[in-house]
């Protein structure tokens, strides 16, 4: 197979090669997937460098978000017989997908929804459930509620808009140039607004609420936990998601107090340790929003990125800022067209 390998941590994407490496061998409890397409991660720009929190052993292949054909199954699998057959397409998670095959796991894939190809499905894995677990079980959204998203055409964001939107909510979008909040518009936030307009934009966001009351939900993967409190109404609650500014906030506790709020975090990952079933409803829910049309792919489009000698500049654009939704590579196979 070809793929992306780390012998040695690099500088940067620019760094990377694709080279030809061993098949892998997938266990007994493993498929073996044929990648269409793989996504781009900004913790992939970390892991390269040696900077993450998670780093397997040297050497690995980078890459963690794919989507692909099913071209081996199981020989020993937890449900008999495998849940997926050969030629099912699949979307995933597992180390290792910047490559044209890899091993994965059952309880790392889920089916390519009806009507979706790989390229839309390879960067549903980690931001689609992050986003409706956040809004549906954490901050449990309901129809009336106004739902402010910041960094509302990023992966994440795009997807929260959806979901906000699939539960009657009203979303006010944040977002940092005019074309980014032309795409959270396109994907139906109903108001945007940029927040790089000083502090004038948490007065914007309240004079778009009833009232000027505030949002009831602040959905936040940017770390602007302490300005949202400014637009937040009583009983609000604050999403926690992630802290793309780079700096983890210190809040004034007080102010919770004072407005009555919550600030609420998730986290996605350890669910499937701590919380197995509630993967389950997440999925379940997704693929409902996904089959009744109320949920699409977020895939990055103003720019084609293909084949694996592309991932560098996918990487690079996702570092720079200079893209929106998810960053996804197509990887084509001979005689192979699912993407």
């Amino acid at each position: 197979m070809r793929g992306i390998q780390i012998a040695q941590y690099v500088k940067g994407p620019a760094d990377l090669r694709v080279t030809e490496l061993p098949d892998p061998t997938p266990s007994p409890t493993q498929y073996l997937i044929a990648i269409h397409a793989t996504a781009a991660n900004f913790f992939d720009l970390l892991q390269i460098r040696g900077k993450y929190q998670n780093q397997p052993p040297l050497p690995w292949i980078s890459g963690f978000e794919f989507a692909g054909e099913v071209i081996r199954t199981p020989s020993s699998s937890s449900s008999s017989p495998p849940k997926y057959s050969t030629g099912d397409l699949v979307f995933g998670a597992a180390q290792g997908a910047y490559s044209t095959l890899i091993a994965a796991p059952e309880e790392s894939l889920r089916p390519v929804p009806r009507g979706w190809d790989a390229f839309s499905a390879a960067g549903l894995f980690v931001t689609a459930p992050t986003s409706y677990a956040g809004l549906v079980v954490r901050a449990g959204i309901k129809a009336g509620d106004w739902v402010l998203v910041h960094a509302a055409a990023g992966g994440v964001g795009l997807a929260a808009v959806q979901i906000a939107k699939a539960f009657g909510a009203t979303v006010i979008a944040t977002a940092g140039s005019a074309r980014k909040m032309e795409v959270a518009r396109a994907f139906g936030a109903d108001h945007v607004v940029n927040y790089r307009d000083g502090d004038k934009w948490t007065d914007d966001v309240k004079r778009l609420t009833p009232g000027g009351r505030g949002v009831d939900i602040v959905y936040d993967p940017v770390g602007m936990v302490t300005s949202s409190m400014k637009c937040v109404a009583w009983n609000g609650r604050i999403l926690v998601i992630g802290f793309a500014a780079g700096e983890i906030e210190k809040v004034a506790m007080n102010r919770i107090l004072l407005k009555n709020i919550s600030v609420v975090g998730l986290h996605w990952g350890m669910y499937a340790k701590m919380e197995s079933a509630a993967v389950e409803a997440v999925w379940k829910g997704l693929f409902g929003l996904m089959e009744s049309g109320k949920f699409r792919g977020t895939c990055f489009t103003d720019r084609e990125f293909v084949g694996l000698e592309s991932v560098p500049d996918a990487l690079k654009a996702l570092g720079g800022r200079e893209t929106w939704g998810k960053v996804v590579v197509k990887v084509p196979h001979e005689g192979r067209s699912k993407m």
